[in-house]
């Protein structure tokens, strides 16, 4: 019987001797891909155990020989930016071409839906009327060949393609599919910076902050004296180790709504610990910047899902959770999200267009030493009270304090020595906030947004909100119950 010919090309290949084996790579080296620049640069795969391969890219060759489990690396010295596409080649026994590669600034953005959130969605959300461009239509004229994307697909990423396709160009459908916070945080990046950005999204809906740290990372941890539930390493392992040890800039994380609902609090900030301590760990380097987004508001005392009651200072107590994280691990920032909001019942709120910029802001300020890009809303610093009246003084701040809408100051409670909190006046004077309260003769503690569908108004002049915050705060240790340690 005669074979038909895909039959005969099947049974060759099934027979192939395993000398023959071909060089490979992991899926995010690909076409189209942003390399970093100014940092050495990994580039690594599989092939026959003792097969030279060599490297070539941007004027450089490097040569080495795969080991006994047919792993290679090597390493190309650090790169200067370059929006013009080269080629990189990779030679052994076959030869692969990798066409259009740009070297610029490359970033992890990570979490759960308010991450994965994509630009199809974006587009159709309902808002008050957007200055142009407006955001909303960014589908529409989205072609910046500067700008790059790479979407982790759970079962797709440990295996390799042969294609070499998982990077784009930010448009089309490919930008349809991607996230848009992850997407506009880019666009912000290349507008300033003017070099090529590549951002990778790796993202999955209603995920626990567990699942994204490795089990190896929880067991090294004596914190952690029980087993972590959470199904750790869940996605760590699938969308997150096989992405190391590309390298990066930094990473963006939009996760904790699925915490929150546990009522969360200090156990939460140290899993923030873990999880960047880890990352950071992976890619060798401790100096990767993490910034994050403190969750939106939410009635999460009305929802029907959690296990257990939840009250309107669940989601504030949280804030502070997530706020821990500043003080306890270095090359960290937050964003604030309480006027991002136009639902209080809608987990997702809309403006991802905001979320991505502001996490840029703090980028370019942080990481990029724009120290003209204001990256940062009012920020509490201390307390002074003079008779009745509560002085709020706030950390150094780039322009000036402002109601965002002109009217009276919002979110402002204050207690006296009984402890009991009443709503409170507020006005600004300078580069302070004076509070006051009928009844209140003498304020011992004042709180600030702290319930979950607090929207205040209280802005710095560049439009960024003010932190939540309450000066009662217990001592880390009280609050914890646990001494955190470095």
């Amino acid at each position: 019987m005669l074979l038909r010919p895909f039959a005969l090309l099947s049974l060759l290949a099934l027979t192939a001797p395993a000398a023959q084996a071909r060089v490979q790579l992991p899926r995010v080296l690909g076409h189209g891909m942003v390399l970093q620049r100014e940092k050495p640069v990994p580039i690594w795969g599989t092939a026959a155990p003792g097969e030279a391969v060599t490297v070539q890219f941007g004027g450089q060759q490097q040569r080495t020989t795969a080991a006994a489990d047919g792993s290679w690396r090597i390493t190309l010295a650090p790169l200067k930016a370059s929006g013009v596409g080269a080629e990189l080649t990779v030679r052994g026994t076959n030869e692969i071409r990798l066409r259009e590669v740009l070297v610029g600034e490359v970033w992890l953005c990570s979490g759960q839906s308010n991450m994965e959130y994509t630009m199809r969605k974006n587009s159709k959300v309902t808002v008050p009327p957007q200055p142009e461009p407006n955001p909303l239509t960014e589908l529409e004229r989205a072609h910046n060949p500067q700008i790059r994307i790479f979407l982790v697909n759970r079962k797709e990423l440990a295996k390799p393609d042969s294609l070499h396709r998982g990077w784009s160009i930010a448009q089309d459908s490919a930008l349809r599919a991607f996230s848009a916070p992850a997407y506009f945080f880019a666009q912000e990046l290349q507008r300033q910076l003017g070099v090529p950005v590549g951002v990778i999204s790796s993202a999955v809906p209603g995920s626990r902050i567990e699942p994204w740290i490795s089990e190896a990372a929880f067991r090294a941890d004596s914190y952690y004296q029980q087993p972590v539930g959470g199904d750790p390493g869940k996605f760590y392992e699938p969308m997150i180790r096989p992405l190391v040890p590309f390298a990066l800039r930094g990473f963006c994380w939009y996760q904790g709504e699925s915490n929150c609902f546990l009522a969360e609090t200090s156990s939460y900030t140290h899993k923030m610990r873990t999880l960047i301590e880890s990352w950071r760990a992976a890619w060798q380097d401790a100096a990767l910047p993490f910034y994050y987004v403190q969750l939106a508001p939410f009635k999460y005392s009305e929802s029907k899902e959690p296990k257990q009651p939840l009250t309107p200072e669940t989601l504030p107590l949280f804030w502070e959770a997530q706020e821990a994280v500043l003080a306890q691990v270095p090359r960290t920032d937050l964003i604030v999200a309480t006027d991002l909001v136009t639902k209080l019942d809608d987990i997702h709120p809309p403006y991802k267009w905001q979320i991505g910029r502001r996490l840029a802001y703090l980028a370019l300020h942080d990481t990029y030493g724009r120290r003209a890009v204001a990256a940062h809303g009012p920020v509490f610093r201390s307390l002074h009270v003079k008779g009745p009246t509560a002085e709020i003084s706030f950390q150094p701040l780039q322009g000036h304090l402002v109601s965002r809408d002109g009217q009276p100051l919002t979110g402002f409670t204050v207690a006296g020595a009984d402890g009991v909190f009443v709503p409170a006046q507020a006005r600004i004077k300078g580069r302070r906030v004076l509070v006051t309260a009928p009844g209140v003769a003498r304020p011992a503690a004042v709180r600030f947004a702290w319930h979950e569908a607090a929207q205040p108004n209280l802005f710095s002049d560049r439009g960024l909100p003010a932190r939540p915050f309450r000066t009662d705060k217990p001592a880390p240790e009280t609050a914890a119950g646990v001494s955190f340690r470095r």
